[in-house]
């Protein structure tokens, strides 16, 4: 889709398109709120910008469309197929990834009491494993930090796609 598609678009097919990217009202209301959009690089810039001030609740509330690292995806037909994409680099016939994966994550849900969410598009199985066993040994507070930022790099590569666009070309997720 065009930036003008976009533009185009009425209220309520922006927001689902919108919801598919990340599921948090203000982010989406902001979004729909900033057309018309010149460009792409004014609309990524207003997400990127409204998903550095998202609250911890609008965080936590969000990780609820997003599968574990290594497993099937669930959540919203649009999520899911965002998520299966995001994991290709999670190769499912690795058993011992696999199982170093569902083990990290167990760990990860006792200690902070929600999935672990990582930016998984463009990193291999065994980067992410590396990444939540690092992530292990933060506090709550530096944890949270980080999730809001995966969240929001998960949410803006998602718009990159909606708009077809080559990451590279906008700079990624910042």
């Amino acid at each position: 889709m065009r930036i003008d598609d976009l533009n185009d678009l009425d209220d309520e097919e922006l927001a689902a398109a919108l919801r598919a990217c990340v599921d948090i009202d203000s982010w989406v209301a902001a979004l729909l709120g900033g057309r018309p959009y010149r460009d792409a690089g004014a609309l990524l810039d207003l997400a990127r910008a409204h998903a550095s001030a998202w609250t911890s609740a609008e965080v936590l509330g969000a990780l609820a469309d997003h599968p574990r690292i290594g497993e099937r995806p669930a959540g919203s037909e649009a999520g899911a197929a965002h998520s299966a994409r995001e994991q290709a680099g999670v190769d499912a016939r690795d058993t011992e990834l696999a199982e170093r994966l569902r083990a990290g994550n167990l760990a990860y849900e006792e200690r902070f009491g929600r999935i672990y969410l990582v930016r998984a598009k463009g990193r291999t199985g065994a980067e992410l494993l590396a990444l939540l066993e690092q992530r292990l040994d933060n506090d709550e507070a530096t944890e949270l930090a980080v999730t809001r930022e995966q969240l929001g790099e998960i949410a803006v590569l998602r718009l990159v796609d909606l708009l077809d666009l080559d990451p590279a070309t906008v700079g990624g997720p910042r």
